[in-house]
């Protein structure tokens, strides 16, 4: 495996200036995720016969040029009269590292594990004046021998992963064509509609209770060891791993789960067999982008994942069916007006320092929307493979389902499970997931 070299940092701002005075504050949703940050490495085959260097000063100056339509990504924190964070649009800019690895993206991919693959995506921890801090940074590595990796690394508190993306598919669309095709939006999270307002409104408990233990939470970031594993499944993959979900529901086709539903099902099933919970299932919570349940466009620049937590007490033996089922039957009930309950219930009982919300239990994402094969920086300059992290691993772990490349079909989705290293090794050997035969594209000591 080559060694990084790292050629500089920088600071890279935008061709625009703010408008002087301008200040951003954050939802509720922000707030709950202080205590998280993001990672994301997006790699590309890249065209050959350029100059070292050339390619990354390219995207450097379409990145300026992007940035002028991100005042909340070039701003810096600032503490509002209640003591809430909150952004000052000062165009303070992003940090951006540039490093070049010896031989080509193919290699590199054929060997990378975890702690290799964070090495390409720069991060800081909040200075103890946040002031100076950058939120977003951004590292291009350019390899030798052909092949680019973008990392993108920002707080949580003021993105999710959905705006991960999105920011990463506005940069690729100014580099490509001149302009961005679909501009951020920045506003408050929506009310409730003028005729939902009832003085006499009783509140959807689901969430809320979901999300009431937070305060109880303390820090439970360790000094364990993780890895992560990521697996490809294909279409065939995980319309086979949807038909198992349902096999005990044959009656009733509405009963299907979803892709996610599936594999968050066997996901659950599997972790829970190797971390000893004999019959039964280990806590596990599952989160979503709640952008279309809420009619917000996916351009909608701030945190809408919400969590939920999955009753397992019911169920006592590994049935996928079963299993997915009752995930299904959670996310049906993260609605309209779940949701609005639980934004109303976190705005009267905020948290002023909320630990890191993949608390304890197991924490199964859906990251439907983040989708790395819009990010085209250039003809012929297509993603190969996406990562992405929540930083940081506490309790029993991560799963992250994503899109997968087109060419493996609309069914098909990448895994990236986080676990302790020895878990992590042992899961790639179940033999449940390998019947299912999915292509193991980063393992422990790959």
């Amino acid at each position: 495996m080559a060694d990084i070299t790292y050629i500089c940092k920088r600071t890279v701002v935008s061709t625009k200036p703010v408008q002087p005075g301008k200040h951003c504050s954050l939802s509720v949703l922000d707030r709950l995720m202080e205590q998280n940050h993001l990672r994301s490495v997006y790699y590309f085959r890249t065209p050959g016969g350029r100059e070292p260097g050339e390619l990354t000063k390219k995207l450097r100056e379409s990145l300026s040029e992007m940035l002028s339509c991100f005042p909340i990504v070039t701003g810096r924190l600032l503490k509002d009269p209640e003591g809430h964070w909150m952004i000052k649009c000062n165009d303070a800019g992003v940090r951006m590292v540039e490093g070049r690895i010896k031989g080509s993206v193919e290699d590199w991919l054929k060997s990378v594990d975890r702690e290799k693959e964070l090495k390409l995506v720069h991060w800081e921890e909040m200075y103890h004046k946040p002031y100076f801090w950058s939120t977003f940074y951004v590292q291009i590595t350019e390899f030798g021998e052909g092949g680019l990796a973008i990392g993108l690394s920002c707080f949580h508190l003021l993105a999710d992963p959905t705006c991960a993306a999105v920011f990463v598919k506005a940069w690729a669309d100014v580099t490509l064509t001149g302009k961005m095709l679909n501009p951020p939006l920045f506003h408050q999270l929506p009310p409730r509609r003028p005729g939902g307002k009832n003085p006499n409104h009783e509140p959807h408990m689901e969430l809320i209770n979901c999300y009431k233990p937070i305060a109880d939470k303390t820090n439970l970031v360790s000094d364990t060891k993780h890895a992560t594993i990521a697996l490809a499944f294909s279409d065939p993959m995980v319309r086979a791993c949807v038909a198992n979900g349902q096999a005990m529901n044959a009656l009733d086709q509405s009963s299907s789960p979803s892709p996610f539903e599936a594999l968050a099902g066997l996901f659950w099933v599997c972790i829970s067999k190797l971390k000893g919970a004999g019959d039964g299932l280990i806590d596990m919570s599952i989160c979503s982008d709640m952008r279309n349940v809420l009619q917000l466009d996916n351009g909608f620049f701030g945190n809408c994942m919400v969590y939920n937590k999955v009753n397992s007490r019911s169920l006592k033996e590994h049935k996928l069916s079963d299993v997915a089922k009752a995930i299904g039957e959670v996310m049906a009930k993260m609605d309209t007006d779940g949701i609005t309950d639980l934004i109303e219930w976190l705005e009267h009982n905020g948290y002023q320092s909320p630990p890191p919300m993949n608390g304890c239990e197991l924490m199964c994402a859906s990251l439907e929307a983040v989708d790395p094969n819009l990010a085209v920086f250039e003809e012929g300059f297509v993603p190969i493979r996406m990562s992405s992290y929540v930083e940081p691993v506490v309790g029993a772990g991560h799963v992250l389902v994503l899109p997968s490349p087109p060419c493996e079909g609309p069914l098909s989705r990448t895994v990236m499970v986080t676990l302790p290293e020895d878990e992590a090794a042992r899961l790639c050997e179940d033999d449940l997931i390998l019947h299912f035969s999915p292509t193991i594209l980063m393992g422990v000591n790959n």
